[in-house]
């Protein structure tokens, strides 16, 4: 299995055979995880990169079979942020030196574009020389280009499974695979740092889904490949499915690192929330993004993905400190840089543009 680790090294790149037989085989840990962490600093240091979330909306007219806010639930507490409530989230977190702020939500019908381009174009006034990500699901081409125009220059949107099959299994069927891919590709097309991704372990995948996952990420070259350990939820179709597994996540962890030196990963709340340490061990296995929660502590357990979400209870600046300590502890350096992906800086250096 060294073998492997030393190709993935050298080449960024395994046959579908090789792939099947590293996911399926038992890892030198010590051997892979030494392998992405040097990757990661050779690429980007011991800098990680930090995101201010602000988790706006849990209203959701999906009902994807996985999701705790999923619009058939009946049992979610629904709230909407004000914009008021937002552009303070964002403030508090500008004082705590973040550089980028994170709207997510459910894909609710109220955020109607004329709303979110207004809120885009608030925050930009308010702090021009942060970054704005949007992670509010599938939108029309045009819908992606007004945000953009307003100030937005990310996009969150996991596409979560790449395999038709296995798609069909995890959504309902007013939902398409080939929509989704095609929010994706016309993100990229208008200049939007992409970030995709997948959940790691869930309901009726196999090593072929996660290979097909791999040969999409590789088309579509996204900024940043967010994935994380599935987590079941009661109120949803799946709640008598086992949850993923640390272990093989911090696997794939590794594995992406080396497939794709450039990108940004993040150590997701999810790996904290299958282990105290979850955070640490996935930063090092090659992850360097991490997003504290700046959503009003009165609402974050309701923005309830999954079941035992960490850091619910705690205030912005208990879970910066929090955090900080943490990156610490496991070795590296939180930096308040914006942190544009290797991609977006060799590719803005070369138009001589920037945002």
């Amino acid at each position: 299995m060294s073998g492997l680790i030393e190709k993935l090294k050298s080449t960024h790149d395994l046959t579908d055979a090789e792939l099947l037989e590293f996911l399926g085989s038992p890892q030198p840990e010590d051997l892979l995880f030494a392998a992405a962490d040097a990757e990661r600093r050779r690429q980007y240091g011991d800098a990680v990169y930090l995101r201010g979330l602000i988790e706006f909306t849990n209203y959701c007219k999906n009902n994807c079979y996985y999701c705790g806010i999923r619009a058939g639930n009946p049992h979610a507490e629904r709230y909407r942020l004000t914009d008021d409530e937002i552009l303070a989230c964002c403030k508090e977190g500008y004082a705590l030196g973040y550089r980028t702020f994170v709207l997510q939500g459910g894909e609710d019908p109220y955020y109607t574009d004329d709303r979110i381009c207004a809120l885009v174009s608030a925050i930009a006034a308010q702090h021009p020389d942060c970054r704005i990500t949007l992670s509010i699901g599938e939108k029309s081409r045009e819908s992606y280009q007004r945000y953009y125009d307003a100030g937005a220059r990310r996009y969150l949107l996991r596409h979560e499974t790449a395999d038709p099959a296995h798609y069909r299994k995890l959504h309902p069927d007013s939902m398409s695979l080939e929509n989704r891919k095609r929010c994706l590709f016309d993100l990229r097309e208008i200049g939007y740092q992409v970030g995709s991704g997948f959940m790691i372990g869930s309901p009726y995948q196999t090593h072929e889904c996660i290979v097909e996952d791999i040969r999409f990420l590789q088309r579509l070259q996204p900024d940043m490949i967010g994935v994380g350990p599935y987590i079941t939820h009661r109120e949803t179709p799946f709640a008598e499915m086992p949850s993923g597994d640390l272990h093989f996540s911090l696997k794939i962890i590794a594995m992406l690192r080396l497939l794709f030196p450039k990108a940004l990963i993040p150590a997701t709340t999810a790996f904290g929330s299958l282990h105290p340490q979850g955070r640490e061990k996935a930063l090092r296995a090659g992850a360097n993004v991490m997003m504290p929660n700046l959503s009003p502590t009165a609402v974050r357990k309701l923005y309830d993905l999954y079941e035992n979400k960490i850091c619910t209870g705690e205030a912005a600046a208990q879970c910066s400190g929090c955090l900080a300590q943490r990156i610490r502890s496991a070795g590296y350096r939180a930096v308040s840089d914006p942190g544009d992906s290797l991609a977006y800086r060799e590719k803005t250096a070369k138009s001589g543009t920037d945002r």
